[in-house]
């Protein structure tokens, strides 16, 4: 089953906060099997359900680890929604 996962992470009180988003971001791009696209909003994650559901959850645990406060703003949807569906 494959996994559409959404993520914004908004670290709290800290002066390296892009640098953190950025290493975040590099953790899940790491992993093979995975498609990860980011933009100015957000992270899109995309793969294999529980290769997916398990990265973002212990990258997020690193996160939490290392900066102890930060907020994550996370959509699972089922199935891949990667691309636009058409209106018709």
């Amino acid at each position: 089953m494959q996994v559409s996962i959404e993520i914004s992470l908004y670290p709290l009180a800290e002066e390296t906060y892009k640098d953190q988003i950025w290493g975040f971001i590099d953790n899940l791009n790491a992993t093979a099997g995975l498609r990860v696209v980011t933009n100015g909003m957000s992270t899109q994650v995309f793969g294999e359900y529980d290769l997916a559901t398990s990265t973002v959850m212990a990258e997020i645990k690193k996160v939490h680890e290392t900066l102890g406060a930060a907020v994550f703003v996370c959509k699972f949807i089922g199935g891949d929604r990667q691309f636009a569906e058409d209106r018709s």
